[in-house]
């Protein structure tokens, strides 16, 4: 599926449900439609590569993700929020809805300009991550969690939410907005490993939560494009940008050799979820 205008994608899968384009975001989305996108996930640059250590197989390491993470400064951060936040309001269609992705370094500017654009907050859900890096420092709580910002593209508008749906995964209870789900498995990684990578899990449920079948996911940071193999997965279209040329081919890999276990059986299946309806608020 083609919505960026004079671009021709790096690839696109053979029935078109898959479309990743390599570019800058803020230029791409520039091209696409207004009201033409039906949910956006978005795991912006976290700004975390200034010289600080994270702990990798219990030793300490140095964060340097790429200049893509490097901090500019508290106000060009917070304009940068604004800048991919009112693009991407622009392409969603009235019954849309954005998640956001980030840790306290971002997540706080990123909604403060979610408040100052317009959306309409919906939920702010803890993503619990049960086995953490330990804090070599010792000095603060291991950092266990990330937030994930749920709204709609206005006060006005009306998002999609497959309320049935959530209640059944969560065993015939309502699902609350602590999400306790496991970073990404071994076998995500199978084809390359993305420094930011999100758990396939996290964004099954997002996709499952927001969407029905045949409906458009746009993710304007893509990485390895988590977010798109589980929108295939589940009949959805995908629309992703990503500016790497490590991690486009990277997420060519990942779709074919998600597709490869698909097609095999060895994944469940993509319709489970089709009679749900929508139940939009």
């Amino acid at each position: 599926m083609r919505l960026i205008r004079g671009k021709k994608p790096a690839f696109e899968s053979p029935e078109k449900d898959f479309t990743l384009y390599q570019g800058d975001s803020f230029r791409l989305l520039k091209r696409i439609p207004d009201d033409s996108v039906d949910v956006v996930f978005a795991d912006p640059p976290y700004f975390l590569s200034n010289g600080g250590v994270t702990c990798k197989s219990g030793k300490m390491a140095h964060v340097n993700k790429g200049k893509w993470d490097r901090s500019m400064g508290i106000e060009e951060d917070f304009q940068f929020q604004v800048r991919w936040l009112s693009e991407c309001q622009r392409v969603l269609k009235p019954t849309g809805s954005i998640w956001v992705c980030g840790t306290r370094h971002i997540i706080f500017a990123a909604g403060f300009a979610m408040q100052r654009l317009g959306f309409k907050l919906l939920n702010d859900i803890a993503w619990f991550k049960r086995n953490p890096p330990p804090n070599l420092s010792c000095r603060y709580f291991t950092h266990a969690t990330e937030t994930i910002l749920w709204a709609r593209k206005d006060e006005k508008s009306r998002h999609r939410f497959n309320y049935k749906t959530m209640k059944a995964l969560n065993g015939g209870k309502q699902m609350q907005s602590l999400w306790n789900i496991l970073p990404p498995r071994k076998a995500e990684k199978a084809q390359g490993k993305h420094p930011t990578q999100k758990p396939l899990e996290l964004l099954e449920r997002i996709v499952l939560a927001s969407t029905l079948p045949g409906e458009t996911i746009l993710d304007p940071f893509a990485g390895s494009c988590t977010t798109g193999l589980a929108a295939v997965r589940h009949g959805r279209k995908f629309i992703g940008i990503e500016l790497s040329d490590e991690f486009v081919d990277l997420s060519i890999r990942r779709y074919g050799g998600d597709k490869e276990a698909r097609f095999e059986g060895i994944l469940p299946s993509a319709d489970w979820d089709s009679p749900t309806a929508s139940l939009p608020v």
